[in-house]
């Protein structure tokens, strides 16, 4: 046994630059997990100036100088934000406590609606099992009201936090890009002089995750417009609200699309029951998803991410698992990253007579 850890360690770890990616790999993650919610905001900052970087760096090729360069694209994304803050932010939070308020409604009319499946359907529902149902059901309504209240009840801690962000990140994202050459100057000096097999995993992550990030932003906005103009052209109740869902979906590959399908089916049927109308809603929710799989996505990432579906879905639950909402979000490009260290990491051939 000690032969076979032996010859494994030597084909993996002899060679010294492997040893430092994985003592930086294991730093890096250390102090994710350990200090990721007192780095938030740093970690968010970091993240939006790599994303804007593109941009700037796009002007700087247009004979811009740095500074009126991060200038032009920084603004702009301040307006973005204020945007979001003072103008769809209200609109969702008014959807959210208007659905609120039609739940006890909509669970009366879904209470009578399955009284009456076993006269319809006796040979395959009894009372007793609708009894069950929904009983199951008011639990569920129940456990969420409970859930929503201890929210508003944090809400309060949660907002400062808010505050704090929106000081802190625009002012990170701004020194980032303004010094974008003295830090990554003093990150140089801070790191080994023999990093080759880092940088090769480097500019391959950064050409896959760059276009990965960049494109799945583009691909929520473009996706939960187009379905708030048709769910509002339809006369879809909370059409904001589902607008956001559908978008929002799409950073969860094939569970995303399958999970907001209920919402926009229940809010169909409890608008107009079984109608043409709830039957229009669908086709077209689902030709927004084939749009979105066959003609949006492979446009927008000219440079797919080649995992298989199981990967995908093993990232998301490993990942989610650990760093909640943005785990998911980043799913994919750390499961590339994963992918680019495996296929870079140096294997020395002579652990194999060892």
């Amino acid at each position: 046994m000690n032969k076979v850890i032996a010859k494994w360690f030597n084909k993996y770890f002899s060679d010294p630059e492997g040893v430092m990616l994985a003592i930086l790999l294991l730093l890096s993650l250390a102090v994710v997990v350990f200090m990721g919610n007192m780095l938030a905001p740093v970690i968010a900052a970091v993240v939006i100036a790599y994303l804007l970087e593109g941009m700037v760096s796009g002007l700087e090729h247009h004979k811009f100088s740095r500074l009126p360069a991060v200038l032009v694209v920084f603004l702009p994304f301040m307006a973005l934000v204020i945007f979001i803050l003072l103008g769809l932010l209200p609109l969702l939070s008014g959807q959210v406590t208007q659905l609120v308020g039609e739940l006890p409604n909509m669970i009366a009319s879904g209470k009578e609606s399955l009284q009456h499946l076993p006269e319809l359907y006796p040979k395959f529902i009894t009372h007793a099992q609708v009894n069950e149902l929904i009983i199951t059901i008011t639990t569920a309504v129940k456990s969420l009201g409970q859930n929503l209240l201890s929210l508003s009840l944090a809400s309060i801690t949660g907002l400062f936090t808010l505050l704090v962000y929106l000081v802190l990140v625009p002012v990170l994202v701004f020194f980032f890009l303004k010094d974008k050459t003295k830090l990554l100057g003093w990150l140089n000096t801070s790191l080994p002089r023999e990093r080759a097999l880092m940088t090769r995993v480097w500019v391959e992550m950064n050409q896959q995750i760059g276009n990965y990030v960049r494109g799945k932003f583009a691909e929520i906005i473009i996706v939960g417009i187009v379905t708030y103009f048709i769910f509002a052209f339809m006369r879809l109740n909370f059409a904001v609200l589902l607008g956001a869902l559908v978008g929002l979906s799409v950073i969860i590959p094939y569970i995303g699309a399958a999970v907001v399908t209920l919402p926009v089916a229940l809010i169909g049927y409890f608008q107009w029951g079984w109608s043409a109308d709830l039957a229009y809603i669908l086709l077209a929710y689902g030709v927004i998803q084939a749009l979105d799989g066959n003609v949006l996505v492979p446009w927008l990432f000219s440079e797919a991410v080649n995992l298989h579906p199981i990967a995908i879905i093993v990232a998301v639950l490993v990942f989610g698992g650990i760093w909640g909402f943005w785990g998911v979000f980043f799913a994919i490009p750390l499961a590339t990253l994963v992918k680019a260290v495996m296929y870079a990491w140096p294997r020395s051939e002579t652990g194999e007579g060892a």
